[in-house]
This record gives C-alpha cells, sequence and structure tokens, in this order.
C-alpha cells in the first residue's frame, strides 16, 4: 500500500485488489502478482506498470474508478480491467467497494450466459437444469474463447476445483438468489431454470446481435490493454526485453497439461430415466454394453431401421438370465447440400424446416419430454448424448397408420373399414389436444403414428415439432399424405371419409376450425400434389373449406 500510495501520488485510491495471477506454485517467486489500484478521478485513465517488490514479481495497473465502474456495468472495456473480479483475489483495500463491483459485474455475465442459453438452446432452453457452477465455469471459458493465450492462465486456475468453487461460487449464488426474486430464474431442487418471461424476451435477432458485438468488443480490449490479470503470463513470455529490464524469469513449460472443466457437464436435460448432461458423448455400442448390458455379459445386434435424413436403427440387446431389450437410437446429421434440396423446393412457401442435426436433436427432446409430461402416449426418452447427436428411446410395437389407410384404400365397405376410420377419427382428436398446447408437431405423416397391440396410439418424430408453429401444415400433411395410399382412380369417396372421419375427431377435441379451412388452402395443396392424385387433394381440400 506505501509503494501504491507513492506510485500514484495525491490521487485517492478507492479500492486496491491483488490477484495471484495463474498460480503454478505460489511458493515460487517467478508467480506474477497483479495488484489493481481503482483511483478517483486518475489521470491517465489507464495505466500498468512491472515492478519487482521484496523479490515477488508484480503488475501494478492504475485505473479511473468511472472507467472502471462502467467496465463493469456494461463491459466498456470488454471486461479488460474489471475481469480479474470473476477470479479469486485478495481484497486489499475497499473490500465492500469491490464485492459490490464483483455482485454486479457477475449478474450481468450470469445474465448474458442465461440469453446465450435461450439463443443457443432454443427448444431445450425451457427443459434445461441448470448447476449453479455452470456461470462461474462458463464465464471463465468465454475468457479463454475470446482470447486464446488465456488457456494456460485457466487452465491452472480450474485445476483445484474445490478452492475455485469455495472462493468464487457464493457470488454467483448470490446473483442467481436475487435473479430468482425477479422471477428470471427459478430453483428446482437444486438446479436453475430459465423462467419463460426470460426465455420470451431472449429470442430475437436483436439478442444475438448484441451476444456476438460483447465477444468481439472483449476480443479487442483484451488483445489491445493486454493489463487484467490473465494475460500475465502470456506478456511475461513474449515481452523478453520488459521482463529483462525487471529481472524477471517467468517461464511456461511447452508440454503443461491442459485442465478445464467444460460447462456443459453442469446442463442437464430431463430423460425417463432421470436427467443426462449435455458434456455426455456416449457411443451407440457403449450405451448398449454399459447402460444395457450393464458391465455384464449377452449380445448385442444393430439392426437399421431406415431413414434417409436421419440414421436410425434398433438396438437389440439379449442379457444373460434378463431376456431382450430393445431400445431405438437415432443419428441426427445435419441436413446440408443435396440432403435439403429437395426439401426446400417441396415446402418452398409452405413450411420451413429445421436444418442443424443440434436443433432437430434439441425439438425431439424437448418436445418428446413436453407431450410425455402432458399424458400423451409417445416413445420414452431414455438417454441423449448430445456431443454424438444421438437420442435413445424406447421401441414401440406396433402398426403405423399407413397400413390402416391402405386397407382402407382395398376395402369395399367391410366392417375393418369403419374401425381404421375410427383411428383416424382418434388421432384427428389427439392432433387437437396438442394443438391446444399451442405444440405443433410439424411432421405429421401416417407413418409418425404407431398403434400398439392393445390399441394405444403413439405419436413420433417431433424433430419438426415447435411451439407456435403452423397447425394447418400439421393438418393439412396428415391428410394429403395420406390420400397417397389411395388408387388413382375413383378414389374421391375414400378421400372424403378419411377427411370427415379425422376433421371430426380434430373438432371433437377442441381443434380449431380456422386452422382447418385453412389446411385446404392452395399454398398447402400445391406442396403434396407431386406425390397425390390431384382429385384426392380436391376431395380433401373441399372438405377443409366446408368444414
Amino acid at each position: 500500500m506505501s509503494f501504491c500510495s507513492n506510485f500514484f501520488g495525491s490521487s485517492e485510491i478507492v479500492a486496491v485488489s491483488m490477484f495471484d495471477n495463474c498460480p503454478v506454485n505460489t511458493n515460487t517467486a517467478k508467480a506474477v502478482i497483479q495488484i489493481v489500484n481503482v483511483i478517483r478521478d486518475f489521470q491517465p485513465k489507464l495505466m500498468s506498470y512491472m515492478k519487482v517488490l521484496d523479490g515477488r514479481n508484480l503488475i501494478l495497473v492504475g485505473i479511473d474508478q468511472w472507467v472502471f465502474e462502467r467496465d463493469v456495468e456494461r463491459g466498456f472495456l470488454g471486461e479488460a480491467a474489471a475481469g480479474m473480479l470473476v477470479f479469486p483475489y485478495v481484497a486489499v483495500k475497499g473490500r465492500d467497494y469491490l464485492l459490490k463491483q464483483e455482485f454486479a459485474l457477475k449478474k450481468r455475465l450470469v445474465l448474458e450466459s442465461l440469453e446465450n442459453l435461450v439463443l443457443g438452446f432454443p427448444e431445450l432452453s425451457d427443459r434445461i437444469r441448470i448447476a449453479p457452477e455452470y456461470f462461474m465455469y462458463e464465464v471463465i471459458l468465454n475468457r479463454v474463447r475470446v482470447f486464446p493465450p488465456l488457456a494456460f492462465c485457466a487452465s491452472n486456475l480450474t485445476r483445484n476445483q474445490e478452492t475455485l468453487i469455495a472462493s468464487v461460487n457464493p457470488g454467483y449464488m448470490k446473483v442467481l438468489e436475487q435473479l430468482e426474486s425477479e422471477k428470471i430464474v427459478l430453483f428446482s431442487e437444486n438446479y436453475v431454470m430459465i423462467s419463460q418471461k426470460f426465455i420470451s424476451k431472449s429470442k430475437n435477432s436483436r439478442k444475438r446481435f448484441l451476444n456476438l458485438t460483447r465477444n468481439a468488443q472483449r476480443s479487442i480490449f483484451t488483445s489491445v490493454f493486454e493489463v487484467f490479470p490473465q494475460l500475465l503470463n502470456f506478456i511475461a513470455q513474449n515481452t523478453e526485453a520488459l521482463l529483462s529490464q525487471e529481472k524477471l524469469s517467468l517461464k511456461m513449460e511447452p508440454d503443461e497439461n491442459r485442465h478445464f472443466v467444460d460447462p456443459q457437464k453442469f446442463l442437464f436435460v430431463p430423460t425417463a430415466k432421470g436427467l443426462v448432461s449435455l458434456a455426455d458423448k456416449v457411443s451407440i455400442e457403449s450405451y448398449a454394453r454399459k447402460i444395457l448390458l450393464k458391465g455384464g455379459s449377452g449380445t448385442v445386434k444393430f439392426e437399421p431401421m431406415g431413414g434417409v435424413l436421419n440414421d436410425v436403427y434398433l438396438i437389440r440387446v439379449n442379457a444373460d438370465q434378463q431376456g431382450e431389450k430393445q431400445v431405438l437410437v437415432k443419428r441426427f446429421k445435419d441436413w446440408s447440400g443435396f440432403k435439403w434440396f429437395p426439401l426446400s423446393v417441396w415446402s418452398l412457401g409452405a413450411r420451413a424446416f429445421s436444418v442443424l442435426g443440434r436443433s432437430r436433436l434439441e425439438k425431439e427432446c424437448s418436445m418428446s419430454e413436453i407431450l410425455r409430461s402432458e399424458g400423451f402416449s409417445v416413445p420414452e426418452v431414455l438417454h441423449v448424448s448430445h456431443g454424438e447427436r444421438l437420442v435413445f428411446m424406447e421401441f414401440v410395437e406396433g402398426e403405423n397408420l399407413s397400413e390402416s389407410i391402405k386397407r382402407i384404400a382395398k376395402s369395399k365397405g367391410s366392417s375393418r373399414f369403419e374401425n381404421d376410420l375410427s383411428r383416424i377419427e382418434k388421432v384427428g382428436e389427439i392432433f387437437a389436444s396438442v394443438h391446444g398446447l399451442d405444440v405443433a408437431l410439424g411432421d405429421t405423416k401416417p407413418e409418425n403414428v404407431i398403434v400398439n397391440p392393445s390399441g394405444k396410439i403413439y405419436l413420433l418424430d417431433f424433430e419438426q415439432a415447435s411451439r407456435n408453429g403452423d397447425k394447418s401444415w400439421d393438418i393439412a400433411e396428415f391428410l394429403y399424405f395420406s390420400g397417397h395410399y389411395l388408387p388413382p382412380l375413383n378414389n374421391e369417396r375414400k378421400a372424403e371419409s378419411i377427411a370427415s372421419a379425422f376433421i371430426s375427431g380434430y373438432l371433437k377435441g377442441g381443434g380449431d376450425i380456422k386452422a382447418v379451412k385453412n389446411a385446404g388452402a392452395s399454398r398447402y395443396t400445391r406442396v403434396f400434389s407431386v406425390f397425390t392424385m390431384p382429385a384426392v387433394i380436391r376431395a380433401m381440400s373441399n372438405a377443409c373449406k366446408k368444414a
């Protein structure tokens, strides 16, 4: 303090913090210590000075109080000056002041992290359970992302997790408690969840743009100023002339093992078997042997189940003395190039598809869990490997609804005809209930409806589902795709029967009649005219319009 007072002269020092930078071994004189002085009305506004004091290497930073507080409040310098507060530090002077600024900074960074989660996982954000440690590790790793030379420092800081959590995480807990009182987050057992109000507010292009500019701003100021604590080892390694003046000899071993904690380890999604971390990267084979066989003996078979745009397999496991287990697994690939082009042309003007494998995986998991929790019959999601883009789910035995439509196509008025029409009516009723949750299924081909041996109707495939989606598309796709199975001649009556049965069930289930009428519009009929006979489409379209 005596040295700082002498160095900065008569200027009033509001607060002094000490940060033992990137401690590999704090007992050695090679460790660099950062001293940040917040000074009232400081001219120049920002400066740094390197000094050896009592055998210890110091970086002395002076920053104007107004500049420091603007850096805390809105990242005026990209947190190049205030960023020290997210790491373990010692308040040498002005402890209350520094704690207040630390709280303000962490609150802003937590809010940014929540916004990034909403933008990064738009379909899962309302289902994600967040362990509080996530925010601490995400903030630290973000500083590495914008300036990779920080990797060495961050690695050393996160090596001792217990110490880091004990010293840094309490500040984040206080922030989360205040955000809970502001209805931004809510606590579910030991996890944090994002409120629907905050999600709705964060889902806009302006937020995405602001988040991108924040990272650009951090990168620029981090590179230009090179004064905040995490950069010191990088400076020490590359500014040999400056260091030789102060007789410093700090070195970083080129083969130093990096130790990082993946923040996604603390993000979890619910499944029928419990919470699964987003950091999970289990493969299909390891899931079969470790989870289904539980490390025991038995046979494993993988059977391709088709799928042009995704890889779908049925895992059959025969565990000794446990019988056979069957699990369906879907790998979500990105739709690009020739895979995506036919879809975009086919649905032009009527429907926009989710293309990225990651976003489709999110929709599958999120919507499946929502519908299951609301009492709908859907395959249980058993496990998610977000890193491998794999979803493991319950295999539902049964007949898909296209078989019912094929029987209607061949039928000549038998009782089976009526049984199959009653199934279609029930499906219409189920669709209406789903739409009542303000959820559109997105892909409603008859193949995505399974009737199990006991007659229970299951809905499948939610990778195109969404909130506030196009309900008329759901109706149109189901009807016009069903018409694909009808014979080319004298089929209008059966087309009308199928449409009438579905519409009757849909309206009986409380469906919106406007959605039905809109499904008869040309924007939808045009899309399906490629593979369904014009007379069939016309009959079904008229049934919708006259509902």
